[in-house]
Protein backbone atom coordinates (compact mmCIF):
# COMPACT_ATOMS: atom_id res chain seq x y z
CA UNK A 1 0.00 0.00 0.00
CA UNK A 2 2.86 2.40 0.79
CA UNK A 3 4.45 1.71 -2.59
CA UNK A 4 1.13 2.29 -4.35
CA UNK A 5 0.60 5.53 -2.45
CA UNK A 6 4.06 6.72 -3.42
CA UNK A 7 3.47 6.02 -7.11
CA UNK A 8 0.08 7.71 -7.07
CA UNK A 9 1.50 10.74 -5.26
CA UNK A 10 3.98 11.22 -8.10
CA UNK A 11 1.08 11.29 -10.54
CA UNK A 12 -1.57 12.99 -8.42
CA UNK A 13 -0.92 14.18 -4.84
CA UNK A 14 -4.63 13.99 -3.95
CA UNK A 15 -4.88 10.38 -5.10
CA UNK A 16 -1.79 9.42 -3.12
CA UNK A 17 -3.10 11.11 0.01
CA UNK A 18 -6.46 9.36 -0.41
CA UNK A 19 -4.79 5.94 -0.54
CA UNK A 20 -2.84 6.71 2.63
CA UNK A 21 -6.08 7.72 4.37
CA UNK A 22 -7.72 4.44 3.37
CA UNK A 23 -4.75 2.45 4.65
CA UNK A 24 -4.75 4.39 7.92
CA UNK A 25 -8.37 3.63 8.73
CA UNK A 26 -7.98 0.03 7.57
CA UNK A 27 -5.27 -0.40 10.22
CA UNK A 28 -7.51 1.14 12.88
CA UNK A 29 -10.32 -1.20 11.91
CA UNK A 30 -8.02 -4.24 12.04
CA UNK A 31 -6.85 -3.32 15.54
CA UNK A 32 -10.49 -2.76 16.65
CA UNK A 33 -9.83 0.86 17.59
CA UNK A 34 -12.49 2.67 19.56
CA UNK A 35 -14.68 5.62 18.69
CA UNK A 36 -12.36 8.28 20.12
CA UNK A 37 -9.34 6.89 18.25
CA UNK A 38 -11.24 7.01 14.96
CA UNK A 39 -12.41 10.59 15.49
CA UNK A 40 -8.84 11.51 16.49
CA UNK A 41 -7.59 9.99 13.25
CA UNK A 42 -10.02 12.11 11.24
CA UNK A 43 -8.87 15.25 13.09
CA UNK A 44 -5.15 14.56 12.70
CA UNK A 45 -5.39 13.62 9.02
CA UNK A 46 -7.60 16.57 8.09
CA UNK A 47 -5.70 19.11 10.18
CA UNK A 48 -8.91 20.47 11.75
CA UNK A 49 -11.14 19.47 14.68
CA UNK A 50 -13.36 16.43 14.01
CA UNK A 51 -16.64 15.74 15.76
CA UNK A 52 -18.96 12.73 15.97
CA UNK A 53 -22.58 13.43 16.93
CA UNK A 54 -24.91 10.44 17.37
CA UNK A 55 -28.15 11.62 19.04
CA UNK A 56 -29.76 8.18 19.07
CA UNK A 57 -26.90 6.56 20.98
CA UNK A 58 -26.13 9.70 23.04
CA UNK A 59 -22.54 9.75 21.71
CA UNK A 60 -20.65 13.04 21.28
CA UNK A 61 -16.90 13.06 20.70
CA UNK A 62 -14.81 16.02 19.55
CA UNK A 63 -11.03 15.93 19.01
CA UNK A 64 -8.62 18.75 18.13
CA UNK A 65 -6.07 18.30 15.31
CA UNK A 66 -3.30 17.88 17.89
CA UNK A 67 -5.12 14.80 19.21
CA UNK A 68 -6.59 16.40 22.34
CA UNK A 69 -10.18 15.49 23.11
CA UNK A 70 -12.24 18.59 23.80
CA UNK A 71 -16.01 17.94 23.74
CA UNK A 72 -18.54 20.73 23.48
CA UNK A 73 -22.31 21.15 23.62
CA UNK A 74 -22.26 23.77 20.88
CA UNK A 75 -24.15 22.54 17.79
CA UNK A 76 -22.12 21.86 14.63
CA UNK A 77 -22.02 24.54 11.95
CA UNK A 78 -24.20 23.23 9.10
CA UNK A 79 -21.65 24.53 6.55
CA UNK A 80 -18.90 22.19 7.77
CA UNK A 81 -18.07 19.14 5.63
CA UNK A 82 -19.80 16.10 7.07
CA UNK A 83 -21.00 12.57 6.37
CA UNK A 84 -23.74 10.46 7.89
CA UNK A 85 -22.65 7.11 9.27
CA UNK A 86 -25.60 5.49 7.49
CA UNK A 87 -28.16 6.88 5.01
CA UNK A 88 -31.12 6.18 7.30
CA UNK A 89 -29.54 7.38 10.57
CA UNK A 90 -28.81 10.74 12.18
CA UNK A 91 -25.27 9.98 13.41
CA UNK A 92 -22.87 12.33 11.63
CA UNK A 93 -19.12 12.86 11.46
CA UNK A 94 -18.10 16.51 11.02
CA UNK A 95 -14.85 18.22 10.03
CA UNK A 96 -14.83 21.70 11.55
CA UNK A 97 -13.56 23.38 8.42
CA UNK A 98 -15.22 26.42 6.86
CA UNK A 99 -16.93 25.21 3.69
CA UNK A 100 -14.82 26.42 0.77
CA UNK A 101 -16.06 25.65 -2.71
CA UNK A 102 -13.46 23.64 -4.70
CA UNK A 103 -12.42 24.70 -8.18
CA UNK A 104 -13.91 22.90 -11.20
CA UNK A 105 -11.20 20.24 -11.49
CA UNK A 106 -11.18 19.53 -7.77
CA UNK A 107 -14.99 19.42 -7.70
CA UNK A 108 -14.92 16.56 -10.16
CA UNK A 109 -12.43 14.69 -8.01
CA UNK A 110 -14.56 15.28 -4.94
CA UNK A 111 -17.63 13.84 -6.66
CA UNK A 112 -15.63 10.82 -7.71
CA UNK A 113 -14.32 10.34 -4.18
CA UNK A 114 -17.73 10.80 -2.53
CA UNK A 115 -19.66 7.63 -3.25
CA UNK A 116 -21.37 7.68 0.18
CA UNK A 117 -23.96 10.42 0.82
CA UNK A 118 -22.38 13.41 2.52
CA UNK A 119 -24.59 15.61 4.66
CA UNK A 120 -22.66 18.70 3.47
CA UNK A 121 -20.28 19.28 0.51
CA UNK A 122 -16.62 18.57 1.16
CA UNK A 123 -13.87 20.97 0.11
CA UNK A 124 -11.18 18.49 -1.01
CA UNK A 125 -10.69 14.93 -2.17
CA UNK A 126 -8.79 14.13 1.02
CA UNK A 127 -11.62 15.45 3.22
CA UNK A 128 -14.09 13.36 1.22
CA UNK A 129 -12.09 10.18 1.72
CA UNK A 130 -11.47 10.89 5.42
CA UNK A 131 -15.19 11.36 6.01
CA UNK A 132 -16.23 8.35 3.97
CA UNK A 133 -13.67 5.95 5.42
CA UNK A 134 -13.93 7.13 9.03
CA UNK A 135 -17.73 7.14 8.94
CA UNK A 136 -17.80 3.57 7.64
CA UNK A 137 -15.50 2.26 10.37
CA UNK A 138 -17.29 4.29 13.06
CA UNK A 139 -20.61 2.75 12.03
CA UNK A 140 -19.19 -0.75 12.50
CA UNK A 141 -17.66 0.13 15.87
CA UNK A 142 -20.85 1.71 17.20
CA UNK A 143 -22.97 -1.20 16.00
CA UNK A 144 -20.57 -3.58 17.76
CA UNK A 145 -20.21 -1.67 21.03
CA UNK A 146 -23.52 0.18 21.37
CA UNK A 147 -25.86 -2.16 19.56
CA UNK A 148 -28.45 -1.53 16.85
CA UNK A 149 -31.41 -0.97 19.15
CA UNK A 150 -33.37 2.07 17.93
CA UNK A 151 -34.21 4.76 20.46
CA UNK A 152 -37.91 3.89 20.24
CA UNK A 153 -37.70 0.07 20.16
CA UNK A 154 -41.35 -0.90 20.84
CA UNK A 155 -40.65 -3.91 23.06
CA UNK A 156 -38.22 -2.02 25.28
CA UNK A 157 -40.50 1.02 25.55
CA UNK A 158 -43.41 -1.25 26.47
CA UNK A 159 -41.35 -2.83 29.24
CA UNK A 160 -40.22 0.57 30.50
CA UNK A 161 -43.81 1.84 30.75
CA UNK A 162 -45.25 -1.31 32.32
CA UNK A 163 -45.66 -0.77 36.05
CA UNK A 164 -46.07 -4.51 36.60
CA UNK A 165 -42.69 -5.35 35.02
CA UNK A 166 -39.84 -6.10 37.46
CA UNK A 167 -37.70 -3.11 38.38
CA UNK A 168 -34.56 -4.80 37.03
CA UNK A 169 -36.24 -5.38 33.66
CA UNK A 170 -37.30 -1.74 33.41
CA UNK A 171 -33.81 -0.51 34.29
CA UNK A 172 -32.34 -2.83 31.68
CA UNK A 173 -34.80 -1.51 29.08
CA UNK A 174 -33.89 2.07 29.97
CA UNK A 175 -30.18 1.41 29.47
CA UNK A 176 -30.79 -0.37 26.16
CA UNK A 177 -32.76 2.67 25.01
CA UNK A 178 -29.84 4.92 25.90
CA UNK A 179 -31.58 6.52 28.89
CA UNK A 180 -29.56 7.43 31.97
CA UNK A 181 -31.48 5.99 34.98
CA UNK A 182 -30.31 8.97 37.05
CA UNK A 183 -31.82 11.53 34.65
CA UNK A 184 -35.54 12.35 34.53
CA UNK A 185 -37.53 11.35 31.44
CA UNK A 186 -41.02 11.83 30.01
CA UNK A 187 -43.49 9.47 28.39
CA UNK A 188 -45.16 10.71 25.21
CA UNK A 189 -48.57 9.53 24.00
CA UNK A 190 -49.03 10.32 20.28
CA UNK A 191 -52.46 9.83 18.74
CA UNK A 192 -52.66 6.51 16.84
CA UNK A 193 -48.94 5.83 17.22
CA UNK A 194 -46.51 3.99 19.50
CA UNK A 195 -45.61 5.46 22.89
CA UNK A 196 -42.26 7.14 23.19
CA UNK A 197 -39.86 8.03 25.99
CA UNK A 198 -37.53 11.03 25.87
CA UNK A 199 -35.14 12.73 28.31
CA UNK A 200 -36.84 15.50 30.27
CA UNK A 201 -35.08 18.29 28.39
CA UNK A 202 -36.13 17.10 24.94
CA UNK A 203 -38.66 19.28 23.10
CA UNK A 204 -41.94 17.43 22.59
CA UNK A 205 -42.74 18.67 19.10
CA UNK A 206 -45.44 16.85 17.18
CA UNK A 207 -47.14 17.06 13.81
CA UNK A 208 -50.35 15.58 15.19
CA UNK A 209 -51.94 15.36 18.62
CA UNK A 210 -49.66 14.47 21.51
CA UNK A 211 -50.02 14.02 25.27
CA UNK A 212 -46.85 14.68 27.29
CA UNK A 213 -46.35 13.07 30.67
CA UNK A 214 -44.50 14.75 33.55
CA UNK A 215 -40.73 14.49 33.95
CA UNK A 216 -40.06 11.69 36.42
CA UNK A 217 -37.28 9.27 37.44
CA UNK A 218 -36.98 6.38 35.01
CA UNK A 219 -38.63 3.89 37.36
CA UNK A 220 -41.70 6.16 37.63
CA UNK A 221 -42.28 6.30 33.87
CA UNK A 222 -45.45 4.12 34.11
CA UNK A 223 -47.06 7.04 35.99
CA UNK A 224 -45.82 9.50 33.39
CA UNK A 225 -47.31 7.28 30.68
CA UNK A 226 -50.71 7.17 32.41
CA UNK A 227 -50.76 10.96 32.72
CA UNK A 228 -49.59 11.38 29.12
CA UNK A 229 -52.57 9.35 27.92
CA UNK A 230 -54.87 11.57 29.98
CA UNK A 231 -53.24 14.68 28.51
CA UNK A 232 -53.79 13.28 25.01
CA UNK A 233 -57.56 13.31 25.63
CA UNK A 234 -57.42 17.09 26.16
CA UNK A 235 -55.73 17.74 22.79
CA UNK A 236 -57.49 19.01 19.71
CA UNK A 237 -56.94 18.96 15.97
CA UNK A 238 -56.32 22.70 15.97
CA UNK A 239 -58.91 23.29 13.21
CA UNK A 240 -61.83 25.77 13.16
CA UNK A 241 -64.22 22.95 14.03
CA UNK A 242 -61.92 21.41 16.66
CA UNK A 243 -59.89 24.33 18.05
CA UNK A 244 -57.38 23.89 20.82
CA UNK A 245 -53.77 22.80 21.44
CA UNK A 246 -52.39 19.79 19.58
CA UNK A 247 -49.81 19.20 22.34
CA UNK A 248 -50.87 19.12 26.01
CA UNK A 249 -48.52 18.73 28.99
CA UNK A 250 -50.02 16.76 31.87
CA UNK A 251 -48.47 18.99 34.55
CA UNK A 252 -50.22 22.04 33.06
CA UNK A 253 -53.70 20.54 33.48
CA UNK A 254 -53.83 20.78 37.25
CA UNK A 255 -57.19 19.92 38.78
CA UNK A 256 -58.94 19.96 35.41
CA UNK A 257 -57.37 16.54 34.77
CA UNK A 258 -59.96 15.12 37.21
CA UNK A 259 -62.60 15.64 34.53
CA UNK A 260 -61.04 12.74 32.61
CA UNK A 261 -62.34 10.34 35.27
CA UNK A 262 -65.87 11.71 34.97
CA UNK A 263 -66.35 11.84 31.19
CA UNK A 264 -66.34 8.46 29.44
CA UNK A 265 -65.17 8.53 25.80
CA UNK A 266 -67.95 7.62 23.39
CA UNK A 267 -70.67 7.63 26.08
CA UNK A 268 -73.56 10.09 26.27
CA UNK A 269 -71.85 13.50 26.68
CA UNK A 270 -72.80 15.93 29.46
CA UNK A 271 -75.65 18.39 28.72
CA UNK A 272 -73.34 21.37 28.16
CA UNK A 273 -71.35 19.39 25.60
CA UNK A 274 -74.55 18.42 23.80
CA UNK A 275 -75.49 22.10 23.71
CA UNK A 276 -72.11 22.94 22.20
CA UNK A 277 -72.40 20.27 19.52
CA UNK A 278 -75.94 21.32 18.58
CA UNK A 279 -74.95 24.97 18.32
CA UNK A 280 -71.79 24.19 16.32
CA UNK A 281 -73.76 22.11 13.81
CA UNK A 282 -75.72 25.18 12.70
CA UNK A 283 -73.07 27.85 13.31
CA UNK A 284 -69.66 27.06 11.73
CA UNK A 285 -67.85 29.99 13.37
CA UNK A 286 -68.97 29.07 16.89
CA UNK A 287 -66.23 26.57 18.02
CA UNK A 288 -63.30 28.85 17.12
CA UNK A 289 -65.03 31.89 18.58
CA UNK A 290 -65.84 30.23 21.89
CA UNK A 291 -62.36 28.74 22.14
CA UNK A 292 -60.83 32.20 21.66
CA UNK A 293 -63.06 33.61 24.42
CA UNK A 294 -62.16 30.75 26.78
CA UNK A 295 -58.42 30.80 26.05
CA UNK A 296 -57.60 34.52 26.05
CA UNK A 297 -57.45 37.14 28.79
CA UNK A 298 -60.05 39.54 27.40
CA UNK A 299 -62.72 39.90 24.74
CA UNK A 300 -60.49 42.28 22.78
CA UNK A 301 -57.74 39.66 22.82
CA UNK A 302 -60.27 37.06 21.69
CA UNK A 303 -61.40 39.30 18.80
CA UNK A 304 -57.77 39.73 17.73
CA UNK A 305 -57.19 35.98 18.00
CA UNK A 306 -59.91 35.19 15.44
CA UNK A 307 -59.31 38.38 13.42
CA UNK A 308 -62.72 40.03 13.84
CA UNK A 309 -63.79 43.46 15.09
CA UNK A 310 -64.71 43.77 18.76
CA UNK A 311 -68.30 44.65 17.90
CA UNK A 312 -68.54 41.60 15.63
CA UNK A 313 -67.38 39.40 18.49
CA UNK A 314 -70.02 40.91 20.77
CA UNK A 315 -72.72 40.10 18.21
CA UNK A 316 -71.42 36.56 17.86
CA UNK A 317 -71.39 35.99 21.61
CA UNK A 318 -74.93 37.25 22.00
CA UNK A 319 -76.00 34.72 19.37
CA UNK A 320 -73.90 31.97 21.01
CA UNK A 321 -75.45 32.64 24.41
CA UNK A 322 -78.90 32.32 22.87
CA UNK A 323 -77.96 28.94 21.34
CA UNK A 324 -76.20 27.59 24.43
CA UNK A 325 -78.64 28.79 27.04
CA UNK A 326 -76.10 30.37 29.38
CA UNK A 327 -73.96 33.55 29.37
CA UNK A 328 -70.32 33.30 28.36
CA UNK A 329 -69.26 36.88 29.15
CA UNK A 330 -69.57 36.63 32.93
CA UNK A 331 -66.85 35.03 35.11
CA UNK A 332 -69.15 32.13 36.01
CA UNK A 333 -70.32 31.68 32.42
CA UNK A 334 -66.75 31.76 31.10
CA UNK A 335 -65.72 29.04 33.59
CA UNK A 336 -68.71 26.96 32.52
CA UNK A 337 -67.66 27.44 28.89
CA UNK A 338 -64.07 26.37 29.62
CA UNK A 339 -65.28 23.20 31.33
CA UNK A 340 -67.70 22.45 28.50
CA UNK A 341 -64.97 22.81 25.88
CA UNK A 342 -62.65 20.54 27.88
CA UNK A 343 -65.40 17.92 28.29
CA UNK A 344 -66.11 18.13 24.56
CA UNK A 345 -62.59 16.83 23.92
CA UNK A 346 -62.89 14.16 26.61
CA UNK A 347 -66.21 12.86 25.28
CA UNK A 348 -64.80 11.93 21.88
CA UNK A 349 -64.66 8.18 21.22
Amino acid sequence: MKELAGRLTALDPDAGAAVRVIAYFDRLAETRAGVEALVRGAAVLSGCPARLVDPERRVRVRVEPDGTRRDTDEPPDPTWPSARLSPEGSATLWLERAGAAPDAMQAGRVRAASRVGHARPVSSVVDAVILERAAGVLRLVLDRTRGRVPADDPALVETLLDGTAPEAARLHAARRLGLDPTVAARALAPLNDRPRVVPAGTAADAVGRLGVGPAVPVLELPRSWAEARTALRFTAEGTPQDPGPRVVYAEELGGIALLADLVVPGAEPPPDVRALETAAASTPWLPATLHAVAATASLRAAASEINVHHSTLQDRLAHAEHLLGWPVRTPQGRLRLQLALAMRHLARP
